[in-house]
């Protein structure tokens, strides 16, 4: 069994993780930690685990007792908290947070459908961002084919979950419900890891990114279009993204357009492809904390320790 470690454990990708490690074949939760709430039974915050959950969340870190360490802090957390201290070198890392998205010390940027091979080598892997995971996927086949040489636009819509637990005056009930709204257009944090990851597959990558995220009035997922200048027809297009997630376990082509419940409570990606005129639209959906951030997670653990890449991750989408 792969004994695991969470800190960071009151928010929403740790509750999220735990939801999903406790159905985990390979897995033996050890600790959530939590400074604000140690001492406190994990469903006083997570309510979702009645009955599946009998962890108490601690203050204490016991780094020798685990194999993985899921860091779930604030972005800039991680760093100050790995700089701070002297970890077991045989201890793996999973870190959620923008803080080693960059690659540095070591760490692999962890979207499976990229690298696969790199996870599976790595003791330390940078959890990708989700709007960056949801972008990626619909861009990452016309990389690979060095067919990004036009401006790419991309509009893309998030729930209100992307924004952390802590409660801001966006994503409180009474201004989010009926109500949308842009944020951060053109600059928004994700497009350098964007950037990286498709000059990764396409060198020398220039092509600009106009990238507007929009604040939804639902919970959770993410809806992505991109559309940029494409020399394939439709059917060229269809037959080249299926062949390069053929052997992607959770990234799908669909034949009709996709909805953001077909994904919400899975890691899957749903991808859909219209060419209109000399413009290919890829239409993108993912849920933001399982493929977006929690579940990616498991599934970058899974490679690490050399498991099937589904384990714990059987799930099914709330349709209805």
């Amino acid at each position: 069994m792969i004994r695991v470690g969470i800190i960071g454990g009151a928010g929403y990708t740790a509750g999220e993780l735990l939801r999903v490690l406790i159905n985990h074949p390979g897995v033996e939760l050890v600790f959530a930690h939590s400074n604000s709430n140690a001492g406190k039974p994990v469903t006083s915050v997570h309510g979702g685990l009645y009955g599946e959950c009998d962890l108490v969340f601690t203050g204490e870190l016991a780094f020798d007792n685990i194999d993985v360490l899921f860091m779930c802090s604030a972005h800039g957390d991680s760093k100050k908290f790995l700089e701070s201290r002297s970890l077991p070198p045989k201890l793996k890392i999973i870190d959620l947070s923008t803080d080693y998205r960059d690659e540095s010390d070591g760490f692999v940027y962890g979207l499976p459908e990229l690298q696969k091979e790199k996870i599976r080598r790595a003791d330390k892997v940078a959890n990708p961002g989700c709007f960056a995971t949801c972008i990626e996927l619909a861009l990452l086949p016309l990389a690979a084919a060095g067919l990004l040489t036009s401006d790419i636009h991309v509009n893309a819509i998030t729930g209100s979950t992307g924004a952390g637990v802590k409660p801001s005056s966006t994503s409180h009930f009474s201004w989010r419900n009926n109500n949308v709204s842009v944020y951060k257009a053109f600059e928004h944090q994700h497009l350098k890891e964007i950037r990286q990851s498709l000059s990764a597959l396409q060198k020398g990558f220039k092509a600009g990114i106009h990238f507007i995220p929009l604040r939804g009035n639902f919970s959770r997922g993410i809806l992505a279009t991109a559309y940029t200048t494409c020399p394939w027809s439709l059917e060229e297009a269809i037959k080249a993204y299926t062949k390069f997630y053929r052997e992607a376990c959770f990234c799908f082509v669909c034949e009709e357009n996709p909805d953001l419940k077909q994904v919400v409570n899975t890691n899957k990606c749903l991808l859909y492809l219209e060419k209109h005129g000399d413009q290919l639209l890829i239409i993108s959906v993912v849920d933001n904390l399982l493929k977006g951030a929690s579940g990616q997670a498991v599934q970058n653990m899974n490679l690490m320790f050399g498991l099937d890449e589904r384990a714990g991750l059987n799930l099914k989408s709330t349709g209805f």
